[in-house]
């Protein structure tokens, strides 16, 4: 059967035609329109890049999107020490030594160094735009006054290291080295200035705030000044606990000198270096004999390698400690503060707690004094309601004799009410 015969049949049968298939002309067929911006996103969420920017040791910057694979490649770290740069631990501190990188997560801060350059995450944010103005106002300073110093006298030594495509000689590298702190440690210096410096700006912020409310509270004691020393305190606490990360991650580099010393990258790049190939450049630029030049690579290669020993020793950590210590008092000196604002809460709570137990106090002596005065009248109704039923007595018939009865009955009352009173200040029930 053909297939416009089964075609007619259905139509006789008031049954609707089968659809006509597509035409295949070569276009692709769409079936499901998507909004334009839907795959741009899903590739953003795939790629996951984020905005870095890079300073390196001579002050130039760029901002760059990179996604983790690059950063990893580019600073040679893990990949989980990616998450501790994530969102989640935004409000954690910690300072990681690697093999050729310094992870610093210092509240906004959260940036890669290495021995040439550092990473920073987000840089546009607000809070960290001063550590992004400090960058570029102090390292090209430093860096310039160093290489300023060390070329002057750059003919007359023999031995060089590269630094960042430039060259510098021996002995002024290894002494200026010294001399001055490398470059991951002037970046780590500049982040631990910006958070301490916002950390004690904060304090000082909330001491402004706090000591007003607090002497309000002990004057009046009132829903409203309540609320407001609750939210001081929660506020307190949380700077606390943030001065408390920084402190710690401080105190624990301190007390471990293997971890200080594994975050001297510079150090490390340098004892990396061949010294084949230090000697192998001298020879190669320079221009003297061969004889000469001999007994020039013999005392380079004895020079050289006695400095390298001699200055450097790996667990030569004094610089870094120095440093450390200096920001260590700091935010000693901050915990202090904000202890001393929160000893002064405390003092003012207690403060307006024996307020409130004094008020409790009086309250309980008006109380008793009531009982007292209601008892001493009770008795009073107690007899009148005696005297108030239907028993026949002779009294009722005699004259003049209400008036005088309930003088002398109410000042019975007044003499019980007094006396237990005095019995009660006797004891100290009530006060004075």
């Amino acid at each position: 059967m053909g297939k416009n015969q089964f075609s007619i049949r259905r139509r006789k049968k008031g049954m609707p035609p089968l659809p006509t298939p597509p035409v295949d002309n070569g276009e692709p067929q769409n079936s499901i329109s998507m909004p334009a911006g839907t795959v741009k996103a899903s590739k953003k969420k795939v790629g996951g890049a984020r905005l870095w920017m890079r300073f390196d040791r001579w002050g130039q910057s760029e901002l760059n999107e990179w996604d983790k694979n690059a950063i990893i490649k580019r600073a040679g770290i893990p990949t989980r020490d990616l998450r501790i740069l994530g969102p989640i631990f935004s409000h954690s501190s910690s300072i990681l030594a690697r093999e050729k990188a310094m992870v610093v997560n210092l509240e906004f801060i959260r940036a890669i160094i290495t021995a040439e350059e550092v990473l920073l995450l987000d840089p546009l944010r607000q809070e960290v735009l001063p550590f992004v103005d400090q960058l570029r106002q102090q390292l090209p300073h430093k860096i310039l006054s160093k290489v300023n110093g060390t070329s002057a006298e750059q003919d007359d030594n023999e031995g060089h290291f590269p630094n960042a495509g430039h060259w510098l000689p021996v002995p002024e590298a290894v002494e200026g080295l010294q001399a001055e702190l490398p470059f991951e440690f002037q970046v780590l210096e500049i982040a631990l200035e910006v958070v301490c410096t916002f950390l004690d700006s904060s304090v000082a912020d909330l001491e402004r705030d706090a000591y007003p409310v607090l002497d309000e509270l002990a004057m009046n004691v009132s829903t409203k000044n309540l609320e407001q020393v609750r939210s001081l305190k929660s506020n307190l606490t949380r700077l606390l606990a943030r001065v408390q990360k920084v402190r710690d991650e401080i105190e624990h580099l301190l007390d471990d000198n293997e971890d200080m010393a594994q975050l001297y990258l510079t150090r490390k790049w340098i004892q990396n270096q061949q010294p084949e190939t230090l000697l192998g450049t001298i020879v190669s630029n320079s221009p003297v004999p061969a004889a000469p030049n001999l007994r020039r690579l013999n005392s380079a290669r004895s020079r050289s390698g006695s400095l390298v020993s001699n200055h450097f020793n790996y667990y030569d950590v004094e610089d870094l400690e120095m440093l450390l210590e200096a920001y260590f008092m700091q935010l000693e000196g901050t915990r202090n503060k904000i202890l001393s604002v929160r000893e002064y809460i405390d003092d003012t709570e207690d403060y307006v707690n024996i307020q409130l137990d004094n008020q409790r106090n009086e309250l309980i002596q008006l109380q008793l004094t009531l009982t007292i005065a209601s008892f001493a009248i009770a008795m009073e109704t107690l007899i009148a309601g005696w005297f108030g039923m239907n028993i026949p007595c002779t009294l009722y018939h005699t004259h003049g004799l209400f008036w005088p009865f309930v003088l002398c009955l109410t000042i019975g009352c007044i003499m019980l009410f007094l006396v237990i009173l005095g019995y009660a200040r006797w004891k100290k029930l009530l006060g004075s």
